[in-house]
């Protein structure tokens, strides 16, 4: 497959892309190259070959998790306007 200019300026238009007429033909030029290697990835025999996630095997030492409840509940009041019973206190917003 290959881009025409007429394909570089379809695209342009619909990527909003304001071109110059000096642009297209190194677009295309570009667009083809990409394309070709595109087409040489595709030739390589990947039947038989894993998936893989990453090249070099990372091995992340993964804490437990421990549910509590923070105790800094005196600290968090410290900073509000208003607390009352160990709670934020806000002024009623439905009568």
């Amino acid at each position: 497959m290959t881009v025409t200019r007429d394909d570089v300026r379809k695209v342009a238009k619909l990527a909003r892309l304001r071109l110059e007429p000096g642009e297209v033909p190194h677009l295309e030029s570009e667009l083809n190259k990409i394309l070709d290697w595109i087409d040489q990835l595709q030739a390589v025999e990947t039947d038989g070959v894993a998936p893989l996630e990453t090249v070099i095997p990372t091995h992340r030492a993964w804490r437990d998790d421990q549910v509590t409840d923070g105790d800094c509940r005196d600290a968090v009041l410290a900073n509000a306007p208003a607390a009352i019973h160990g709670f934020f206190a806000v002024p009623k917003v439905i009568e």
